[in-house]
């Protein structure tokens, strides 16, 4: 990915993360309650949250050579981990020669510098691994422009990692000179021009969606959007559906730019189903606020299928995860209403006849409260009745109606044919003896309120 680096040393440590290297990755168990930090795994699910950390490192092609988790009772301010701890990352590093230190956690600016000074190795964190990966996989200008305006900003804070150097005064301007400017705040100037730059370009991008928006929603078509966890599978169950080439890999965010195609469901005509980013846990904040815009297509869908791994153990917790993301966008109102959610129990086929019958069960009994359907979108299994499902939701409500139209309101009549169905038509003369058209048509309710706006 483009680093944005601004008057690096020839001996910094800082740079680009290159596909190929070998790695360790390390994970804090922070136990003590109440002295947790962001980006920290729990005890009880630690293993698989550092198995999702080697899994990040190797979607962006980073060799792990060892991976192993470190618990931590007093987080130290200066490098996280204890002089013990710290030494067995190194002896680490130097049995395995590995060229670079993930710590699946969140460090600050101030432990970061000071862990690469005592290992003498690159050390990025989950923030930062999750920013390559990003840079490596944005595909349109959209999403190298948000990519960028996040990596500005996680960079913004952490120019203090950078050595003596950057504290160098430039010459002031004037017939004395005078001290001017430190390096690093030049730099940092030139971070905050270019992040005002990008905020700019992104705004009109979000206004070009909010566009977009509007006529589809001004279109007879409903929106279905794809969310989950990422390596959910919801890129094979999108191109299962479309027929599309969307790239489809077992690897973390395999996919970041939305992706949009036409499908056909049993009693509607065409709808349009959307691919979107997948969600992780301690997504970057960053990431959030610059993915906002693309985030945003989910609270314009009619219906949302939320693609869960149901083979993987840590399954409700990523559910939880999934959310909270959409809690924060708006989609999950505080009172609890929602657009319609269907949960699609992806990857059913990697499941034992017992696990299958046990969660089998749990459907039985109202667990979640939303409509699941069990499916494999590698085999194809269920994806039928996933379909069906989404049908008698989208048209579910229908009422068929009786309305009289002047046949001079070409707008009307033909809004009626484009959204909804209409069962028979006649002409016949209004009440004021113009002539008409009285069409028995069938209507969801929110085809209905539309219709009495135009």
């Amino acid at each position: 990915m483009s680093t944005f680096e601004f008057g690096r040393d020839e001996g910094d440590l800082e740079g680009e993360v290159t596909r190929g290297a070998r790695a360790i990755v390390v994970l804090p168990d922070i136990r003590q309650k109440g002295r947790g930090q962001k980006g920290a795994a729990l005890s009880d699910d630690a293993e698989t949250r550092l198995e999702e950390g080697k899994g990040l490192a190797r979607a962006i092609g980073i060799e792990v050579v060892d991976a192993f988790v470190l618990p931590i009772r007093a987080v130290r301010p200066a490098t996280l981990f204890g002089e013990g701890q710290v030494e067995r990352i190194g002896v680490a590093l130097a049995q395995s020669e590995a060229e670079l230190v993930i710590i699946d956690g969140s460090l600050s600016a101030i432990q970061q510098r000071n862990l690469e000074e005592k290992l003498k190795h690159k050390v990025i964190d989950r923030t930062g691994l999750i920013l390559e990966i990003f840079g490596e996989r944005a595909a349109t200008a959209e999403g190298r422009l948000q990519v960028e305006l996040a990596h500005l900003d996680y960079q913004a804070g952490r120019l203090v990692r950078s050595w003596t150097h950057l504290e160098r005064q430039r010459g002031g301007f004037g017939f004395l000179g005078g001290p001017g400017e430190t390096q690093i705040e030049a730099d940092r100037r030139m971070i905050r021009n270019r992040m005002a730059r990008l905020r700019r370009e992104l705004e009109q991008v979000r206004r070009t969606r909010g566009l977009h928006r509007d006529r589809r929603q001004r279109a007879p078509w409903p929106i279905i959007a794809l969310v989950g966890y990422t390596n959910a599978g919801k890129s094979t169950l999108f191109n299962r559906l479309t027929g599309a080439d969307v790239m489809a890999e077992d690897l973390l965010f395999a996919t970041l730019d939305p992706t949009m195609r036409a499908i056909r469901l049993p009693g509607v005509e065409k709808a349009i189903l959307s691919d979107t980013v997948g969600f992780i846990s301690d997504l970057p904040t960053q990431l959030v606020a610059a993915f906002r815009a693309t985030l945003e297509e989910v609270t314009a869908a009619d219906v949302i299928v939320h693609v869960r791994d149901i083979s993987n153990p840590a399954t409700a917790q990523q559910k939880i995860e999934v959310e909270e993301i959409l809690a924060d966008l708006g989609v999950i109102g505080e009172d609890g209403s929602s657009v319609p959610i269907i949960e699609a129990w992806n990857k059913w086929d990697l499941l034992t006849p017992d696990e299958r019958e046990m969660r089998h069960d749990l459907i039985a009994h109202g667990v979640p409260e939303v409509p699941v359907v069990p499916i494999s979108a590698a085999t194809g299994e269920g994806v039928s009745d996933l379909l069906d499902r989404l049908s008698i939701l989208l048209t579910g409500g229908a009422q068929e109606l009786e309305l009289t139209v002047p046949l001079s309101d070409g707008q009307r009549l033909a809004w009626l044919h484009a959204h909804g169905e209409v069962l028979s038509e006649r002409e016949v003369e209004d009440e004021a003896g113009v002539p008409a058209l009285r069409l028995n048509v069938r209507l969801s309710p929110k085809e209905l309120g539309r219709f009495t706006r135009i």
